[in-house]
């Protein structure tokens, strides 16, 4: 049940994770807590994640974990665009009574539209489930960690953070200052006992891309996209590891360099096509 690379906890400290209710968030805390770490899952689903905290407990309970009768999961039905979320987690963390050695910023969303016909509320959205509510977060937990002298912290941005393309400027935007972020405090916490690592993922085979089923498949096939299950073992074992950062898949590293240098002249016209074929641009 364990996986490979990833210590086992005896359920005697906690991660806290973001979005967990789906995606991939659903699979770092099964991962998780079949590994031995009791869990805070903080998502804006009430009925998702009390039925999925419901039935990973089951699966806790029905296995053969050592210690798993102190295995204890605490569904936090949270908005992370609100100002307040992360002292309220931070205080049902404190009420939990377990000490929280993990934290996974997980929590995302993404759209493919231009700045100017994005609704304000979701702009303001983006950037604070992305960036101030990680931040205050980080913040909320890391002092503890520091006087434990034990604690891993995984950000979550993305291969966009190396592409300002328009469209996706905003989702990129917020993604770069996790890039930011993540290496100052990284630095920051060296010598405490607590690292800080960075995944940026390419393009993840979840709902947060709304593509066909087909071509979901197709672009999995052919190495475009990686299966979320890949990606969340990959992320855990480097946060494990206290690797500062991953990028899988070959493709990511091969096409960087060429995105990041790409002039605002080929990106232009690549983005008029674009228009042209897809709707609400």
């Amino acid at each position: 049940m364990s996986a490979k690379g990833i210590p086992y906890g005896k359920f005697e400290s906690a991660a806290v994770i973001t979005g967990a209710a789906g995606g991939m968030g659903q699979i770092y805390s099964e991962l998780l807590a079949e590994n031995g770490y009791c869990l805070i899952m903080a998502d804006i689903s009430k009925e998702r994640l009390e039925q999925f905290a419901e039935q990973l407990h089951r699966k806790v309970q029905a296995s053969d974990l050592e210690g798993k009768e102190k295995f204890r999961i605490l569904p936090l039905v949270q908005d992370l665009s609100k100002m307040e979320a992360a002292s309220e987690v931070g205080k049902a963390a404190s009420d939990f009574g377990v000490p929280v050695d993990i934290l996974i910023n997980n929590a995302g969303l993404f759209f493919f539209k231009e700045i100017a016909s994005v609704d304000k509320k979701l702009l303001s959205t983006i950037m604070m489930v992305h960036n101030y509510t990680p931040l205050m977060l980080c913040r909320e937990f890391l002092p503890a960690m520091k006087e434990r002298k034990h604690g891993y912290i995984l950000n979550i941005s993305s291969l966009a953070a190396w592409m300002p393309w328009p469209a996706v400027g905003m989702y990129a935007d917020t993604k770069r200052f996790i890039k930011a972020f993540s290496r100052s405090l990284r630095t920051e916490c060296r010598g405490t006992g607590v690292s800080v690592t960075t995944a940026y993922f390419g393009a993840v085979d979840t709902p947060l891309y709304p593509l066909k089923p087909s071509l979901r498949r197709l672009a999995v096939r052919i190495y475009v996209m990686i299966p979320p299950q890949k990606a969340v073992e990959k992320a855990l074992k480097a946060m494990f590891r206290r690797r500062k950062q991953l990028m899988p898949g070959l493709i990511n590293k091969i096409f960087l360099p060429v995105i990041a240098i790409l002039p605002d002249w080929i990106i232009g016209p690549v983005y008029g096509l674009v228009k042209k074929h897809v709707k609400g641009l």
